[in-house]
């Protein structure tokens, strides 16, 4: 006989659940992982069972055994009440959205949000009559004063993807449901592992399943979780869209959470040496990295996360940009494109400036984004040094 699932898997630790959520060998004839069901149609025995839609699977698009694998695993781990599985990280972030605001209603989005979602705010959600005000990251409890009467949601990201500004979480969850609003996160830096959403006061927390989760660079994934209160509103426009992500992209996710734990905190032990080798270099004006104890943010992240991923901003005190190509396009280990989360180590220069609209983008430098991938770190410090030396060069 086939080994069942454990009974009451809450009660474990965290990797224990990581291992064992979703999985259900006794019904999968002993193998220890959920197969991929790929398909579009579902059979019913008799007349009366497709009238009535009897049985846990109707079409597709709207669960398949493998989906659920994964958001019965999810929904575990990030203490939600239910989880849908989009085919990218926007695709959740736009499920949650198109969940909690309609026309006429007022959205205030953090000014540190991810590029993509302000297009999607300003290029869709306002052409449908959904205002759109966009806030200070820092700003905490004070964001009471920006709120409406029609203020229906406020999106929160922490830290800012680029430029990772911490957000106090708590704070404004507690004045925007003192008024009847809507939390949502984009919790993709931390995942539920190192920040539990729902447990900090996050309705709807939204997960690039694309970046940790994965793990390999090789697929597209997202996660909208929600509490019991606002599952079904995100359930039906899950629904309503048709949103799923392909049966091999969720295996691969499924495949990518067992490990996610280990992953996840190498990444962290070495973005932060990292760091604190970046901080102290001559060419570095400073680390954007809520993890070092400099940060504006640190105090929060101390007090509501239980660790940092590898995913950093550096600024590098004034140099042409020749200098600034000079030291990336040398590189040999850092590779140079737009995601993190991998195995692999990434680098990216960004500017805030053309975007930006409730504070200043003023740097004082030129800055990159980090991502720290699982290479030994003394040979990403050769590689930087080299870099580093040709910066110095064609700085003069």
């Amino acid at each position: 006989m086939s080994k069942s699932p454990p009974r009451d898997p809450g009660r474990f630790g965290e990797a224990t659940r990581l291992v064992h959520a979703g999985r259900d060998p006794s019904a999968q004839h002993g193998f220890v992982n959920t197969p991929i069901y790929r398909g579009s149609t579902v059979l019913y025995p008799t007349y009366d069972d497709i009238q009535h839609r009897r049985g846990r699977y109707n079409y597709g698009t709207s669960a398949t055994p493998t989906m659920d694998a994964l958001t019965e695993a999810w929904t575990q781990i990030a203490g939600a009440a239910g989880t849908v599985v989009t085919p990218s990280g926007l695709s959740a972030l736009t499920v949650a959205l198109m969940a909690s605001v309609s026309a006429g209603d007022h959205l205030l989005v953090s000014d540190s949000a991810y590029r993509p979602t302000r297009q999607f705010c300003d290029g869709v959600l306002s052409r449908f009559g959904v205002a759109v005000t966009y806030y200070d990251p820092t700003i905490g409890a004070g964001l009471a004063e920006l709120m409406q009467a029609n203020t229906r949601a406020v999106l929160v990201e922490a830290p800012g993807s680029q430029s990772f500004e911490m957000q106090d979480v708590p704070a404004i969850a507690e004045v925007v449901h003192a008024r009847g609003g809507i939390v949502i996160m984009d919790n993709t830096w931390a995942t539920p592992l190192l920040f539990p959403p729902h447990a900090r006061g996050v309705d709807i927390a939204v997960e690039a399943g694309t970046k940790y989760l994965s793990g390999g660079s090789d697929l597209l994934i997202g996660l909208t979780s929600a509490n019991a209160k606002h599952f079904p509103a995100v359930r039906r426009t899950f629904d309503h869209f048709a949103m799923c992500a392909g049966p091999e992209d969720i295996f691969l996710a499924l495949r990518g959470l067992r490990t996610m734990s280990l992953r996840l905190r190498e990444h962290g032990r070495q973005g932060l040496e990292m760091a604190r080798w970046l901080q102290a270099r001559p060419e570095v004006l400073r680390v954007l990295h809520p993890g070092l104890p400099e940060d504006p943010g640190h105090a929060i992240w101390r007090r509501d996360f239980s660790g940092a991923s590898g995913l950093f901003g550096v600024i590098l005190k004034p140099v042409p940009e020749a200098a600034v190509a000079a030291l990336l396009d040398g590189l040999e280990l850092f590779g140079m494109g737009f995601s993190w989360g991998g195995f692999e180590s990434l680098v990216i220069p960004f500017d805030c400036r053309p975007y930006r609209t409730a504070t200043a983008w003023a740097p004082g430098g030129p800055a990159l984004r980090f991502h720290i991938g699982l290479e030994d770190t003394a040979d990403l410090k050769a590689d930087l040094e080299a870099g580093f030396a040709r910066l110095r060069a064609a700085a003069g």
